[in-house]
């Protein structure tokens, strides 16, 4: 018997002869429940049936069961321990007293009955009548099956070695109870264990004699679920992993929604509650799913996975790897004038094994257009660059001028770009990461990140953008630019030369090598000193071999009139032949002055000069205004056209219809006609001219 109330730990368990689900709280339930499954006169089973009316209290007997033949029967589960408490014995004599008054004769008590206690003295005599126990019955009654120690586990075994030892001192002395109970008090402070637990081990070691009975359980996979807890599951699945977010209380109430409400709407009586529902996510997450399912597996790749790795140098194990973004500056610049421009953008290439700066490009446009300019200044000579804006360097801060032979990118529409893509040409692996992964190229995202943490604090006040600035009220730092481009390129460069030369690799993967090479922890050192070692894959290529590669193409056509390229026709003398034969070709034009294309063959560039003269040192964006000035213009005089045709041909129709002579042309005398007309019409032009004056 219990309390109808009683919130205490609960296993739900589901029989064939119970209508609904059974509520197990102890043991003795759970294994007289199985009994009265596999008995052959049991037609219904009820678990915790309310005894409606007590003056004692709500209450309820453990079983109520309808035999085959119609009779109930009740039995209560109480644990040995507990029969002599007074108000045990009261609550039994109540459930008794109540199914007698309802006509129940069939009413007992399940008691259990295996327990271990200290051994005692009995005369042989007084065991006469009792059944000896064997091994199997043993075994059945405890639940405990014993198995050989080598087939333990190293843990286990280590326990079980451990508890006998514990015990082994008490054995040759249990037949004194005073000596035997003071062991087992010094063993329990000993070893910080209650003295019921030593008194276990003794009791369990007697009963089987063998330290294998000591070792600890092993532990189960995993129970079968329950019907509540296989719905927590499928609402946890349904409501809290998805990308909308919800949070575990919105997940509880769609659970109660649609798995515990009757058609009406209503809630259940019987229903898990919030706090079973939490302890089920706490006891089940599974933090990788959760991440994946609610943010994505990009937030989870950036955020959250765990870091396994050696680093970016397990990817770069040594100079040649240049790992390509661009950034919005936090700054607002001005022109020569004073009137705001906007934020300027840079575009860099920074070395994953040194994290060196290889390049960097600082422009009003993206694109390709920055990424030419970019690969532009990692093959310039950076001493000259530096000279160019008043700062003077030595030649070994700043020693880059050959092209990475890989390089890193995102899957940026310029990186991909078909334009950008012909740097394959030269020897150039291009790698591109997967999109929103910017973790995948950490030295230049966080190449940004110190670039700007170095001029930002200098800056404040004159257009350097704060935290705030898209908040509501926030200061417009528009109003406070005052450096051009130039003053900011300066800049620029002064925190580059600091990033190059003066940063400290905290982080590099020092070896006895580099070590013992003494090499400062600076990036430019260990660049210098890893382009010389075996694995740098470094590629020299020209300004000029650079441009015409980086160049976009596009297909030109050989015609008797010339190549034809972007609707414009080129020449070249040498090239007579495949004029008159004709061909598609492939051809690298400038889109800023189309004065010149170059045709590709053989990996070589051949130049191409520009015939229509009216085009020479234009842009290909004015070269195709103009064409399409010139077809508007024809396109609106062609209408024109088209009428003065009609009105032509309505002109000559009414002359000739006016000319029409009745009957028959004479063809006698052409020759002789032909003289007098030519008498009849012919003037004297200059006496018709003085006239005319």
């Amino acid at each position: 018997m219990r309390n109808k109330n009683y919130k205490g730990r609960c296993e739900k368990r589901t029989s064939e002869k119970s209508r609904e689900i059974c509520r197990i709280y102890d043991d003795i339930q759970k294994t007289y429940l199985s009994v009265l499954e596999g008995r052959g006169d049991i037609a219904e089973i009820r678990c915790n049936v309310w005894l409606e009316g007590l003056e004692m209290g709500d209450y309820t007997s453990d079983f109520v069961c309808i035999k085959a033949d119609g009779d109930l029967l009740v039995r209560e589960c109480v644990f040995r321990k507990y029969l002599t408490k007074p108000k045990t014995v009261k609550l039994l004599d109540v459930s008794r007293t109540y199914w007698q008054r309802r006509g129940v004769q069939d009413w007992g008590l399940v008691i259990d009955c295996t327990r271990c206690t200290m051994p005692v003295w009995k005369d042989g005599g007084e065991l006469q009548g009792y059944e000896p126990c064997t091994e199997e019955m043993l075994r059945e009654q405890t639940g405990i099956v014993l198995c050989k120690m080598e087939e333990l586990d190293a843990d286990r075994k280590k326990t079980a070695y451990e508890r006998f030892t514990w015990i082994a001192g008490i054995l040759p002395f249990l037949a004194e109870d005073g000596k035997r109970s003071r062991m087992i008090a010094a063993l329990a402070a000993q070893h910080q264990v209650s003295r019921q637990t030593i008194r276990s081990y003794l009791c369990q070691y007697l009963a089987y004699q063998d330290p294998c009975v000591l070792a600890p359980c092993q532990k189960k996979k995993g129970r079968p679920l329950t019907p509540d807890e296989k719905n927590m599951r499928w609402a946890l699945n349904r409501f809290y992993y998805t990308k909308n977010q919800n949070s575990l209380s919105t997940a509880y109430t769609q659970m109660l929604k649609e798995r515990y409400c009757d058609a009406a709407g209503k809630l259940l009586p019987e229903y898990p509650s919030i706090h079973q529902f939490r302890y089920f996510y706490r006891k089940h997450k599974d933090l990788r799913g959760q991440y994946i399912s609610r943010d994505g597996k990009s937030a989870y790749q950036r955020n959250h996975r765990p870091l396994l790795g050696d680093g970016v140098q397990a990817f770069a194990p040594a100079v040649g790897v240049g790992m390509l973004d661009a950034t919005v500056c936090d700054i607002y610049l001005v022109n020569e004038a004073g009137g705001l421009v906007g934020r300027p953008i840079l575009t860099a290439c920074v070395d994953a094994y040194s994290s060196l700066c290889c390049g960097y490009m600082l422009s009003w446009e993206g694109g390709t257009y920055s990424l030419r300019g970019l690969m532009l200044n990692v093959l310039a000579d950076k001493q000259e660059h530096c000279r160019k804006h008043g700062i003077e360097i030595e030649r070994n801060a700043w020693d880059c001028g050959q092209l990475p032979a890989t390089l890193v990118t995102d899957m940026g529409s310029e990186y991909v770009s078909e334009t950008f893509g012909q740097i394959a040409d030269l020897g150039v692996t291009l790698v591109h990461l997967p999109a929103y992964r910017p973790e995948l190229k950490g030295p230049v995202e966080k190449f940004f990140d110190l670039v700007q943490e170095s001029y930002k604090p200098y800056l404040k006040g004159r257009g350097v953008i704060e935290p705030d600035f898209q908040e509501r009220g926030a200061h417009d730092y528009r109003k406070d630019a005052c450096l051009t481009m130039e003053d900011f390129e300066k800049v620029i460069l002064r925190c580059i030369l600091y990033y190059n030369t003066r940063r400290v690799l905290e982080n590099f993967p020092y070896t006895e090598k580099i070590l013992a090479a003494g090499i400062r922890p600076h990036a430019s050192d260990v660049w210098n000193y890893g382009k010389t070692q075996p694995g740098a894959s470094l590629i020299p290529v020209t300004r000029e071999n650079l441009i015409l590669t980086l160049f976009p193409r596009v297909t030109g056509r050989f015609t008797k009139y010339g190549l034809k390229v972007n609707r414009m026709r080129y020449k070249n003398e040498h090239f007579a032949d495949r004029f008159l034969r004709g061909g598609t070709v492939t051809v690298a034009y400038n889109p800023e002055d189309v004065s010149m294309v170059w045709l590709i063959e053989d990996g070589t560039y051949i130049p191409f000069d520009l015939i229509e003269g009216r085009y020479a040192g234009k842009s290909l964006e004015e070269v195709q205004g103009m064409q399409e000035a010139k077809k508007q213009l024809v396109r609106a005089a062609a209408e024109e056209t088209i009428q003065a045709k009609i009105d032509l041909a309505d002109h000559i129709g009414a002359i000739a219809s006016a000319a029409t002579r009745g009957g028959k042309t004479k063809i006698r005398d052409i020759r002789e006609n032909r003289r007098k007309e030519q008498n009849r019409t012919h003037r004297d032009y200059w006496k018709g001219g003085k006239q005319d004056a």
